[in-house]
Formats: C-alpha cells, structure tokens, sequence
C-alpha cells in the first residue's frame, strides 16, 4: 500500500498499475481460496508475474516490438523491488554442492533427489531454471 501511495502521489502510471495488478492477483487468491494471503504467498505471486514478464519481454522481442520488450522490463524491475535478493550462480553451486553430498548423488538420475533438498533453500531467491541447470551440471561432472 505504502508503495501504491507513493507511486499515485509521483503520478507513476506504470508503477500504479504494476502495483494494482498484483494487489488484483492477491484478492483474488483470497476470493478463490477463502483465506488470509500470507508474505510467502505474495512473493510467490509477484515472482510468477516476473517469470510471465520475462516470458513476455522474449516474445516481444522475437515479434520486432523493443517498446513493448523495454515496458516489461520496466515492469520487471518495479516488480524486483519487492523481492528478496536474489543468489549469484556462486551461491547457487556451494548450496547445489552440499545437497549433492547430504543426499550421495551421483548421476543425473539421482537428480530429484538434490532437488528435494535444494529447493526449500533457494525458494524465492533464485530462479528454479538456474537451481536446475547447475545441479545437472554438477551431476553430469559427478557421474
């Protein structure tokens, strides 16, 4: 709310209606399942608009349109702000690392396994294709 107040105040349009469209999203989720949104499940709801805007800045690329591109990107990075920091590719392979050894992994195949382990732990603060591609790379090295 404190950030739609300042973005009405500023006359930010963009900014308003980014903020307004997750606030839509949020009642909605309280409407459809008749209950309280809690912090970790309005994180949840701005980070898949981002993952759709990156989609969208793609696509608007590929078709010739840098306006459209360049407004999702805008987007993107209002949207950020209220994101945890997300974790560098060096932070993302120590923890890939670890989980590798807690669970004895040593093919690809035992991928779902590391998943299990890793993913609680970067929930939110990295992109799960990311989270993917290293431990698949670390399995592959491993095996």
């Amino acid at each position: 709310m404190t950030a739609l107040k300042a973005a009405m105040k500023s006359g930010d349009a963009e900014k308003k209606m980014t903020i307004r469209a997750v606030q839509a999203a949020v009642k909605q989720i309280e409407v459809d399942q008749k209950k309280d949104v809690s912090d970790e499940d309005v994180l949840a709801i701005i980070q898949k608009e981002v993952k759709s805007l990156r989609e969208s800045v793609a696509d608007s690329e590929k078709a010739g349109r840098e306006d459209l591109a360049e407004q999702a990107q805008n987007r993107i990075k209002m949207l950020e702000e209220f994101l945890p920091a997300q974790m560098s590719r060096d932070e993302i392979v120590a923890l890939a690392s670890k989980a590798v050894a807690d669970s004895g992994a040593s093919s690809p195949k035992d991928m779902g396994a590391v998943m299990k382990i890793l993913m609680p732990l970067t929930r939110g603060k990295a992109d799960g294709k990311l989270v993917s591609s290293v431990v698949s790379e670390l399995l592959r090295n491993a095996g």
